[in-house]
């Protein structure tokens, strides 16, 4: 069997170009923690948002929920792959460029932030309505009752949400790495499946699992910190 097909083609480690692959995977962590700040804020306000104006009876109001529930449901529907290719006059006019990390970023921040606003309404839409009676009863204006009451309620579900919207960004910056993106996605194109280095696409998806392996963990551990269930 030939060694660029066969099971022992995955070893080749001495073809490894390991300062690509290191620089690969800083691309990789960067396009996601830099999109993934701008996804939670965005994907915060977009909940909120949506929370706030569900079951409106002011037109204003209903008119807003159904422009943004729209936008939700439109971009987090949308592959993306086809996302990134349909952006890319935008990505151009944004950035400058259609090609390296940031040019990933357009994409993988509208892609994620819709996606990332469900889950804030959700979790909102889960805290007990007890809770914020209470705070109106006492007074409380209605931001108060935001960042006093529906975020810290919540934050349990906010973390658990971002970690999971964090994984899928991982996964996506590899796509995006198909059409030059850089990153590991890009490195295991070209260097691996292109160049027929089996051990190029190996290392980077091991990496790319230790990366979301990571992310996991760090977020199950804020939650369980949060989480006034969980005894600390």
């Amino acid at each position: 069997m030939s060694s660029t097909t066969g099971f022992s083609s995955y070893f080749h480690f001495s073809q490894v170009n390991w300062a690509n692959m290191w620089s690969a995977t800083g691309e990789t962590i960067w396009m996601t923690l830099f999109s993934l700040v701008l996804v939670g804020i965005l994907g915060i306000l977009l909940g909120l948002l949506l929370f706030e104006t569900t079951g409106s009876t002011n037109i204003w109001a209903r008119l807003l929920h159904g422009i943004t529930a729209l936008f939700v449901n439109v971009f987090r529907s949308v592959p993306f792959i086809i996302l990134i290719v349909l952006l890319l006059p935008l990505t151009k006019g944004l950035v400058g460029t259609i090609i390296g990390p940031k040019a990933a970023l357009p994409s993988l921040i509208i892609s994620a932030a819709p996606f990332y606003a469900r889950m804030v309404e959700l979790a909102f839409h889960e805290i007990d309505h007890g809770v914020i009676e209470a705070a109106e009863a006492m007074g409380a204006t209605r931001w108060q009752i935001i960042y006093k009451v529906l975020l810290p309620e919540s934050s349990p579900a906010l973390v658990s949400g971002i970690t999971v919207t964090g994984i899928s960004l991982i996964g996506f910056t590899a796509m995006a790495g198909v059409i030059g993106a850089g990153g590991l996605g890009n490195l295991a194109y070209l260097d691996g499946f292109q160049a027929s280095n089996n051990t190029v696409t190996l290392v980077a998806t091991i990496i790319i699992l230790a990366v979301v392996f990571v992310c996991q963990t760090v977020g199950d551990l804020i939650v369980n910190k949060l989480d006034k269930r969980v005894a600390n």
